[in-house]
């Protein structure tokens, strides 16, 4: 059965749901589903079952899998055995939060005038919450389309059991597509259609020059600085000023992105001067847009988190520390191989630094989609009936690990259709999420629905 789905209808359907909405995202918000702190395991628990029961109570089938870490909910609304199948991508576990940097605590979700604060409300369970309430009205209004949902709860330290979860559900996991609502607008007057993410290493660096922190005094000249070596060496690596990385093998196999993309990328409103402003930065590498917007989403780089050891008191102590470590990661583009790029770090610090231990923590594939085609025109049109504006054809900087999984694992087409502004703080203090986009989402998802149940196998 084909079905035309009124949007002004779906408008009424968002608005009725919003005292409903708000209050399953402040129950899934308020559960502190920190991946990355162990202690949390409870929490993740409790956002998996009640991920599961939100699910059942609408109407659709659900179960939560166990994997090697933790668990993924799965479920589905199910229209009929000849209907075509969309899967829906979320993730349900988020970044810490420090109470005492946030203005207003951080899984204790605040509304005030439409806007959500709280840890997780924007990456990702608003947005995960916004297409669930898609779903459920797409089903019970007769579209024609299997929905799948994968809510997983490890995106945040890289996704280390997904694999596995993909490989040992494949049956249950067969679809048509997969849908993915976990990326970022350019700017809220223009929506933006990711379809490339770059991926990531990060590495540590280590090295040990003694047993314990010596008087500077006493031994000062003669005793080795590891603090100062690492910073030699990560001078070496790259210039901190251009972000030219200088190792040899890193920038083989990148390709230059075409002249197309890169309009693409400046008609999607990007400017360098609104992203300081959204970021909340002093100064930057280029003024230029378009290659501002090259620079965050197409090209790959090199960059220092964070050097450990020595003294970090107030005032100055004199010692020289006796190790030292510096925490770095490379975002890489489309034909950057993690384990050519580790190999290739690995032998330039061999050469220039031989005492330097290079320890490989996580990992994720770059990832390349398509911009045109039948899903890619499906989702521009309803993202534009949604929010009234064209979108542009975007990339993304940061790594989604379970996207190249799927890909590699399901292998059908994937799509991305985020609801987050640059405002929203991904990952950082004052998260916040508003029903603006939360009620345009759900226009959108459903208005995507309708567009590719049509869509012939």
């Amino acid at each position: 059965m084909s079905t035309q789905i009124d949007l002004d209808k779906v408008g009424s359907y968002a608005q009725s749901v919003q005292r409903e909405y708000e209050a399953n995202l402040k129950k899934f918000v308020d559960i502190a589903s920190v991946s990355m702190e162990p202690e949390r395991k409870a929490e993740i628990e409790a956002a998996a079952e009640f991920g599961r029961s939100l699910l059942e109570q609408a109407g659709a089938s659900a179960e939560i899998v166990k994997t090697k870490g933790y668990p993924v909910v799965i479920g589905e609304f199910h229209s009929s055995k000849d209907a075509p199948t969309v899967t829906i991508y979320n993730h349900l576990d988020v970044q810490p939060a420090d109470p005492c940097e946030w203005i207003k605590p951080p899984f204790s979700m605040q509304v005030e005038d439409g806007v959500y604060s709280g840890r997780g409300t924007t990456d990702d369970k608003g947005p995960a919450l916004s297409v669930f309430y898609a779903a459920k009205y797409a089903h019970q209004n007769g579209v024609p389309l299997n929905i799948k949902f994968i809510w997983e709860l490890e995106e945040e330290i890289g996704s280390p059991s997904f694999a596995g979860f993909l490989a040992d559900n494949k049956e249950k996991l067969i679809t048509d597509s997969v849908v993915i609502s976990d990326t970022i607008w350019v700017s809220r007057e223009r929506p933006a259609i990711p379809y490339g993410l770059r991926g990531l290493q990060c590495c540590l660096l280590k090295l040990k020059t003694g047993v314990k922190d010596v008087h500077s005094g006493t031994t000062g000249g003669l005793a080795r600085n590891p603090i100062g070596e690492l910073a030699k060496l990560l001078s070496l690596c790259y210039d901190a000023e251009t972000g030219e990385v200088k190792f040899d093998g890193f920038y083989d196999n990148v390709n230059a992105v075409d002249e197309d993309e890169l309009d693409n990328f400046v008609k999607s409103g990007f400017t360098v001067s609104n992203f300081k402003k959204a970021h909340e930065l002093g100064s930057t590498r280029t003024e230029d847009a378009k290659e501002g917007a090259a620079r965050i989403w197409a090209k790959p780089t090199f960059e220092v988190h964070g050097i450990t050891g020595g003294y970090s008191g107030p005032g100055v102590k004199t010692i020289v520390p006796h190790q030292a470590e510096a925490k770095i990661s490379m975002r890489l583009v489309p034909n950057q191989d993690p384990d050519k790029i580790v190999e290739c770090l690995k032998a330039f610090v061999t050469k220039h630094a031989p005492d330097v231990e290079v320890v490989r923590e996580g990992s994720l594939k770059p990832f390349l989609g398509h911009f045109r085609g039948p899903f890619a025109e499906a989702a521009q049109g309803a993202m534009k009936s949604a929010f009234g504006v064209e979108p542009a054809f975007t990339r993304e900087g940061g790594s989604i690990g379970a996207v190249v999984s799927m890909q590699e694992t399901l292998g059908v087409p994937i799509v991305f259709l985020g609801l987050s502004l640059p405002e929203h703080g991904y990952h950082a203090i004052n998260e916040n999420f508003d029903w603006q986009q939360a009620s345009g989402g759900m226009r959108m998802f459903v208005n995507y629905f309708e567009r590719i149940s049509k869509i012939k196998k």
